[in-house]
């Protein structure tokens, strides 16, 4: 299904981990026949995942481990990851705050510039 833009500019339906269920079929599929490959660009992939640019997500480990099972993982280069050598700490501030503190916290971690 094709969402209209404007201007001859059309987008595509996208779908949230919470909007998709996996159920089994009435028929048995042989795995050797089932191919799950797909490509962006010259990426090939085996397993057709790809896990979100959010830093709370994947980060650099999660990143390469993804790409060792076959799957895809996306960085935020504008995020925590790339602001604070060791991110760890930042992320455990941001877990342990509440609704009300929340958003000041993020403007201040992310008046932190961006490391090369």
């Amino acid at each position: 299904m094709e969402i209209q833009l404007g201007r001859g500019k059309t987008a595509r339906r996208a779908y949230g981990i919470d909007e998709i269920a996996l159920a089994p079929g009435n028929r048995t599929l042989d795995p050797s026949l089932a191919d799950t490959k797909w490509r962006i660009g010259n990426i090939e992939r085996e397993i057709p995942i790809i896990a979100s640019a959010m830093d709370g997500v994947v980060d650099v480990r999660m990143a390469v481990r993804l790409s060792q099972l076959g799957a895809l993982g996306v960085l935020n280069l504008e995020g925590i990851q790339t602001r604070y050598a060791d991110p760890e700490p930042i992320l455990d501030r941001i877990a342990s705050v509440g609704k009300d503190e929340f958003v000041a916290l993020m403007q201040e971690l992310y008046a932190e510039p961006i490391k090369p």
